[in-house]
């Protein structure tokens, strides 16, 4: 028996684990057990702010575990509402106390990096855990809290908070049922793009055993940029960019300059001339290429051999930036300018704006403009992450969602995290109800079947039901209302950038 195995039921009826750190106590929800606000590191606030994650202290009789626990204060207009300041905590639940050797789903949430949160309806584990996961779900610091370049602190906290989950997981999983050897990171959009990210990073290799990761941003940032960003953030606050001056300012309140300066930055002239794609982008903060934890980014490590690959699922939706063009009330309103900028911002190369012309010879400017963000931000980084990752002697299995919205009118066509609550089964959680209504087709529900049993079964045996994605037969999942395998479907844009892997946002010469 593991020292730490799961142990039954207390005299309250409640299901309980003993994990290095002490004795908890979950709650039932029908057969599954489940266990929420785990702390994993210390409450990183005090003389821990804007630290790296301390180890948590273990407790003495037994810890409740049956509520989420608070999040970081976040920045963007959907971030959620922050509630107490012991951020760093997870959540697990297991169809088995007492098994052992369960495939283990740790799920890292998106939001541009500046929001989000595990106790999300959205994320709901149940139907996971009851096809035979053990899923982990985590908070990490977002926003400036996790990824504000801050002199005196280490940069990138959010991906060592992620890192410490992770460590927490290989120590007290076994305690669940799961085997601390067949773990699979799975995340979307910012949680995508952070796992990419640690596929780079020494101290995480041997913590995850396979990937899944949906709609990989392309957002990395250099060191110069990320210096500006944080000068003017605490210029905003009226102190140093520095550990002492910022840890005197109220989360909340740089949260909400960060908001600001985010909403601002296409508005405001010096931004835009200085800070290039950052500043059209309108996220202030994203993952640094410090030199130190992160010293490359994921497209290079790999594709240089400089970083081992692994068993990878890759995918992205078809119509990425459709939400964001309805999000924004931009939808209709595009003009040729618009896209003009868009294609000379992010095209990947001098004739790039060119190329996409000429491949496609019909589209009109917002259609274009679509396109052009969708390819940069998450479809070309997803396809390049899926491409490197076998050439680094990974396996990588690619799928492109183009089932679309069936709700408002279909306006949202197949847009960014349409394909979350498909992958967890929770169309009837408020963000599945947006996109598909309360009733979602049955063409809706066989999608969102495939896609979450491709989850299990590739967290499970590295085969979600379709080939490889391999150099010569480029084979992808296109999933539909009938789903196909065959060719990549986005070959103008593939073309396009081939040879051109993400490049990290960096400041713009003025000279």
């Amino acid at each position: 028996m593991h020292p730490y195995q799961g142990e039954g039921c207390g005299m309250s009826g409640r299901p309980r684990a003993r994990i290095a750190e002490g004795l908890l106590e979950g709650r039932r929800r029908g057969e599954h057990a489940v266990f929420r606000g785990i702390p994993y590191a210390r409450p990183p606030v005090g003389p821990l702010r804007f630290m790296a994650p301390a180890p948590v202290e273990g407790w003495a009789g037994t810890r409740q575990a049956v509520e989420y626990g608070p999040v970081v204060p976040q920045a963007g207009p959907t971030a959620e509402d922050s509630r107490g300041d012991d951020w760093l905590t997870l959540n697990v639940s297991t169809p088995a106390l007492g098994a052992a050797g369960l495939p283990v789903l740790v799920w890292i949430h998106g939001g541009a990096y500046i929001a989000g949160a595990s106790s999300d309806p959205m994320y709901d584990p149940a139907a996971l855990t009851g096809a035979g996961l053990v899923v982990v779900s985590i908070n990490y610091r977002v926003a400036a809290e996790g990824f504000a370049l801050v002199d005196g602190a280490p940069a990138n906290r959010g991906l060592l908070d992620q890192i410490a989950a992770l460590e927490w997981v290989r120590r007290n999983i076994a305690a669940f049922g799961g085997d601390p050897d067949q773990v699979t990171v799975a995340g979307q959009s910012a949680g995508a793009g952070s796992i990419a990210a640690l596929f780079t990073v020494e101290r995480a290799r041997g913590l995850f055993r396979r990937a899944i990761a949906h709609s990989v941003p392309g957002t990395l940032c250099t060191r110069a940029l990320a210096q500006e960003v944080a000068a003017e953030l605490a210029d905003r606050v009226g102190v140093a960019p520095d550990a002492e001056a910022l840890s005197g300012v109220d989360p909340s309140r740089l949260a909400g300059e960060l908001t600001a300066l985010g909403a601002g930055l296409s508005g405001h002239p010096r931004h835009r001339e200085r800070w290039g794609r950052l500043a059209r982008v309108g996220v202030a903060v994203c993952p640094v290429l410090d030199g130190a934890l992160l010293t490359e980014t994921p497209w290079e490590a790999l594709a240089g051999g400089r970083t081992a690959g692994i068993d990878l699922l890759a995918g992205h939706t078809r119509d990425e930036f459709r939400l964001f063009s309805v999000m924004m009330g931009r939808r209709g309103s595009y003009t040729e300018d618009d896209a003009r900028t868009a294609l000379d911002l992010f095209a990947p190369t001098p004739d790039g704006a060119a190329a996409y012309r000429a491949a496609y010879p019909r589209a009109t400017p917002e259609e274009l403009l679509e396109v052009v963000y969708s390819d940069a931000l998450f479809r070309m980084p997803s396809l390049h992450l899926a491409q490197a990752n076998q050439a680094a002697g990974g396996t990588s299995y690619l799928f492109e969602m183009s089932l679309a919205a069936t709700a408002s009118g279909g306006i949202l066509g197949a847009c960014h995290s349409l394909d979350v609550p498909l992958a967890f089964g929770t169309l009837d959680s408020p963000a599945g109800r947006q996109l598909f209504g309360d009733r979602p087709t049955p063409e809706v529900t066989a999608a969102s079947r495939e896609l979450r049993q491709a989850w299990v079964r590739f967290a499970t045996t590295c085969d979600p039901g379709w080939p490889a994605h391999r150099p010569v037969r480029d084979l992808t999942r296109v999933l539909d209302i009938e789903s196909t395998t065959g060719p990549y479907p986005e070959a103008a844009s593939r073309q396009i950038w081939e040879g051109h892997a993400p490049t990290p946002f960096d400041l713009v010469s003025t000279a």
